[in-house]
């Protein structure tokens, strides 16, 4: 059972009895284009604590099983979850895998958070609150070009009065942190679907981004051509990163995964700060050492990376200072290295 950390989804709560508002419902996970629900196997408190978090419903007051909120109808989208208590999404949680359970719709799993309908501290959330976000073409599933699903077709968001609160918003509603960035004119290149929204305007203390104002569904002034598509770096910008050719995990020539593929780091400005971010970011302890002139063997594929400069305090090492992707004037013979210690 492992922890899916990478992939788009939405969480929510879903109850006839409109008086428990968004905070209390049968637990359900938007996932591949679909709503499906949770198997209430290994179903506890420190579960119903990662949904009540997430959907910023304050504490976990019950974790109800045996459909206790009504059987949903569409598929079973997680079964033997479990979760520390401490994670901040659910599919963070230990679990069998997307769609792969043993259980009926009888077993449905459900929550009661401590702040129930209270709109002045939460917001009552409508259908349209919930739509789906996802962000493409950036480094990770926590940065890139805004998306919002909309009656069956993900659709683009113009950049006018785009700036951090709206992005606040978005990075809260995919649990990717906060908002470093809110970059406008089609940073992330430009979309294809139609324009949703515009004139979006967030206080920067929502849950989701459809609960903030807009222009109107399909309303806008903008178009893919004039890179006006809006886009969004969170904190937890989850570049994956690897150590490759070291005598353990824990050192070894810098690889980082973009755009599906792997590929190597340029030594330029390469130093004991960038090592520590890598250091952190896989878990292995402090750097010791960043050699230089590709200590562990040049590489075969793409630089990616070129001039990265970290402060040294990053989590991840896409959130440190770099030239555009793909960019760099460096050969494999140049690719970068870390010796990490594990303390």
């Amino acid at each position: 059972m492992n922890p899916l950390f990478h992939t788009d989804a939405s969480l929510r709560l879903v109850s006839s009895n409109s008086s428990y508002g968004a905070c209390a419902g049968r637990v359900e996970i938007y996932h591949n284009g679909i709503w499906g629900t949770v198997c209430d196997d290994s179903w506890d408190i420190q579960d119903a604590q990662v949904v009540c978090r997430q959907l910023r419903c304050g504490y976990a007051v019950s974790a109800l099983g045996n459909a206790h909120f009504g059987p949903g109808s569409g598929p079973i989208t997680l079964d033997d979850v479990v979760c520390s208590g401490t994670e901040s999404t659910l599919w963070q949680c230990r679990n069998r895998g997307w769609f792969s359970h043993d259980c009926a719709h009888r077993e449905d799993a459900g929550v009661i958070c401590s702040v129930l309908n209270d709109c002045s501290q939460l917001g009552c959330l409508s259908p349209e609150d919930w739509l789906p976000v996802q962000l493409v073409e950036g480094s990770g599933r926590c940065s890139g070009r805004v998306e919002v699903y909309f009656e069956g077709v993900w659709c683009t968001v113009c950049d006018d009065l785009w700036d951090e609160k709206e992005a606040q918003a978005v990075c809260r509603q995919l649990g990717c942190g906060s908002a470093v960035s809110a970059p406008g004119e089609a940073h992330f290149g430009q979309g294809s679907g139609p324009i949703l929204l515009d004139d979006v305007q967030c206080s920067g203390t929502e849950a989701y981004l459809g609960q903030c104002s807009h222009a109107g569904w399909f309303t806008h002034n903008c178009g893919h051509g004039e890179d006006a598509d809006a886009s969004v770096i969170c904190s937890e910008d989850w570049a994956v990163v690897r150590l490759v050719n070291g005598t353990r995990r824990c050192s070894g020539r810098v690889e980082v995964f973009y755009h599906g593929t792997w590929g190597s780091v340029c030594d330029d400005g390469w130093g004991l700060k960038e090592a520590h971010v890598v250091c952190r970011q896989l878990g292995c302890g402090q750097a010791v050492s960043a050699p230089l002139g590709a200590h562990f063997g040049p590489g075969s594929g793409k630089i990616l990376l070129d001039n990265v400069h970290c402060s040294g305090k990053e989590s991840h090492l896409a959130l440190c200072a770099h030239d555009t992707w793909f960019t760099h004037n460096c050969g494999h013979e140049e690719d970068g290295d870390d010796f990490l210690s594990l303390h």
